[in-house]
C-alpha cells in the first residue's frame, strides 16, 4: 500500500513538473512571437511629380524615417524581375508598368541601394485585365440601357471630388492618411463597386483589391511574428480597403502614419 502511495506521489510530482515545463515553453513561445509593424502609405502616383508638398523628395524623407524592412509594392510579381534587373544594370527603371509610378522609379528603387529593405511585388494587376476593364467600361458608357447606372457612377465621382476639393487639403499627406480621406474616396468607389464589380470581372474594384491583398497576405504570412516593419505602398484610393482587412488581423501592429509625418517636418 505504501509503495502504491509512493508511486502515485512520484507520478503527481512528475506530472506537475511536466506541466510546469510546458507552461514555461508556451510562455517562451508567446514571448518570442513579436508582431510585425505594418504601415499603409497612400501614394498619388504622377501627382508626386507636380504637387508642391507631397513630392518624391518628401516621400524619400518619409520612407527613410519609417525605415522599413520590407516594402510591399503596386508592382505585379511577373514584372518585378524585369524592373529590378533593369535597375541593377542601368541604374534606372525601363519596365513600362513600373515606370508609371514615380514613387518606385525616383524613390523606392534608388533607396534600396542604401537602405536594407527588400522590395516585394504584390499587385494583382495584369495588362489583359486592365484592357478588358477599359473595354467593358466603354461599352457600359455607350449602352443606352445603362444611362442611369453610368449617371450614378459619374455622380459619385463628382460628389467625391467636390468634397475633396472643398476640404482644402488636396494631396495633403496628413489628410490622405486619415479615415476621413478614405470615406471621401468611398463616396465614389462604393457606387462604382456596387454597379460594375461583377461585370468587370477581375478588373472590378472589389475583385482587384482582393487580388492585391491576396499577395499582400502571402508576404504577411511569410514573415509572420518576426518583429519586422512592413510598409505597404499603393495608390491612396486602395488604402481604406486594405486597412479594413488589416484591422482584422491580430498578428500585426498597425502603425499610424502621422508620427512619421511629424518627424520629417
Amino acid at each position: 500500500m505504501q509503495k502504491t502511495i509512493l508511486s502515485f506521489s512520484i507520478l503527481v510530482v512528475l506530472l506537475f513538473a511536466i506541466t510546469s515545463c510546458k507552461h514555461t515553453e508556451d510562455k517562451d513561445d508567446a514571448d518570442n512571437k513579436i508582431k510585425n509593424e505594418v504601415l499603409v502609405l497612400g501614394t498619388i502616383h504622377g501627382g508626386h511629380l507636380t504637387d508642391s508638398v507631397y513630392t518624391t523628395a518628401y516621400l524619400n524623407k518619409l520612407i527613410t524615417k519609417i525605415n522599413p524592412d520590407f516594402i510591399l509594392t503596386e508592382i505585379p510579381p511577373n514584372l518585378f524581375k524585369t524592373a529590378m534587373d533593369g535597375f541593377k544594370r542601368d541604374d534606372s527603371i525601363s519596365e513600362p508598368r513600373t515606370m508609371r509610378f514615380p514613387e518606385y522609379v525616383d524613390v523606392i528603387f534608388p533607396l534600396s541601394k542604401t537602405m536594407g529593405f527588400e522590395i516585394i511585388p504584390t499587385a494583382g494587376w495584369t495588362k489583359s485585365m486592365a484592357t478588358a476593364r477599359g473595354e467593358k467600361l466603354r461599352a457600359i458608357r455607350q449602352d443606352t440601357s445603362r444611362i442611369k447606372d453610368w449617371a450614378q457612377y459619374v455622380k459619385g465621382n463628382n460628389l467625391s471630388d467636390s468634397i475633396y476639393q472643398a476640404s482644402g487639403k488636396v494631396n495633403d499627406p496628413y489628410f490622405i492618411h486619415t479615415n476621413t480621406y478614405d470615406s471621401i474616396q468611398d463616396i465614389a468607389l462604393q457606387p462604382y463597386n456596387k454597379l460594375f464589380n461583377d461585370e468587370l470581372g477581375l478588373g472590378g474594384w472589389e475583385n482587384i483589391n482582393i487580388a492585391h491583398y491576396w499577395n499582400i497576405e502571402k508576404a504577411l504570412e511569410k514573415y509572420r511574428y518576426q518583429g519586422k516593419r512592413i510598409l505597404i505602398t499603393y495608390g491612396a484610393g486602395h488604402k481604406g480597403w486594405f486597412l479594413r482587412e488589416l484591422r482584422k488581423r491580430d498578428d500585426i501592429e498597425l502603425l499610424e502614419m502621422a508620427p512619421f509625418l511629424d518627424a520629417i517636418q
